[in-house]
């Protein structure tokens, strides 16, 4: 059973003066006032999805602040296996500073750990769940179709229908940008699928999070994933079109694609040309 509104929000705002007192330090663009509207649309919702630019800390100390606020049942993770999200018990979480060693996490391709660190210390009371698709199986989905690949829950959560070719051309030329022109045309397809199984799979996982603890659910995830005419809330909606949905995009200097519930703004990192390694 969901929580009346009202009482829950008279509980997030006791837990949001404590995240004052316990994060705002740490907040580089933001203060807890700022996230005020956030908290109260968030606090509306079965599941929260927390958009960021990766390597962005500015973006992941938001997140820490709002997970800390709305103390979420469970926290779903773009970046963790099923099999590392495991790794999370109570006593492993108890210790965060020690979780990048547990996880690997040097090894997984992400930002460093440090940037991480918060969010799983405001979330030590929560259930972890992992919806990472590693190289080798978007390799595996790739040979053996998306749909295919990802079992019988395809159709229920849209995966299985194809997008219109306008969408597709569309998507095929944002990859093709992305990757700095540097793709075979004959690879593009397979990337907009990968894409879409990610999308579907974050779905997947929060969706089970939820009827597992119930809410509210917490995704971290990079922007793209929570987008609302393309990403994650897609896929949830159409496999259950009775949950509530908050999508929070972070943007750099005013600049993110995409249609989210809100936005935050916040200042660009320094970072080299991601176009160099195609040189």
């Amino acid at each position: 059973m969901r929580m009346c509104h009202s009482f829950r929000g008279g509980m997030l705002q006791g837990r949001l003066a404590i995240a004052v007192v316990l994060v705002a330090m740490s907040v580089r663009a933001a203060t807890a006032a700022d996230l005020a509207p956030v908290i109260a649309e968030a606090a509306r919702a079965d599941i929260v999805l927390l958009g960021e630019v990766h390597d962005n800390p500015t973006h992941h100390d938001r997140q820490a602040l709002l997970i800390a606020v709305l103390a979420p049942s469970a926290v779903v993770w773009e970046m963790l296996t099923a099999d590392q999200a495991d790794l999370l018990t109570k006593e492993a979480l108890q210790t965060p500073a020690e979780l990048g060693d547990l996880l690997q996490w040097s090894t997984l391709g992400w930002p460093d750990f440090s940037m991480y660190q918060p969010i799983f210390e405001a979330a030590t009371t929560a259930g972890h769940w992992g919806a990472a698709v590693p190289r080798a199986q978007a390799r595996a989905a790739m040979t053996e179709g998306v749909a295919a690949y990802f079992g019988e829950d395809a159709t229920v959560f849209g995966l299985s229908t194809p997008l219109s070719d306008d969408v597709q051309g569309a998507r095929e030329a944002e990859q093709q940008a992305a990757h700095c022109g540097a793709l075979p045309d004959n690879l593009l397809p397979a990337m907009v699928d990968i894409q879409r199984l990610r999308d579907a799979t974050l779905a997947r996982a929060a969706l089970h999070a939820f009827k597992a603890v119930g809410g509210p659910v917490v995704v971290v995830t990079g922007n793209g994933h929570v987008r609302r005419d393309r990403g994650v809330p897609v896929y949830l909606q159409q496999a259950a079109p009775d949950l509530e949905i908050f999508a929070l995009g972070q943007s750099e200097a005013g600049q993110v694609d995409g249609v989210f519930d809100m936005v935050l703004d916040g200042p660009v990192v320094a970072r080299p040309d991601p176009c160099s390694a195609f040189k």
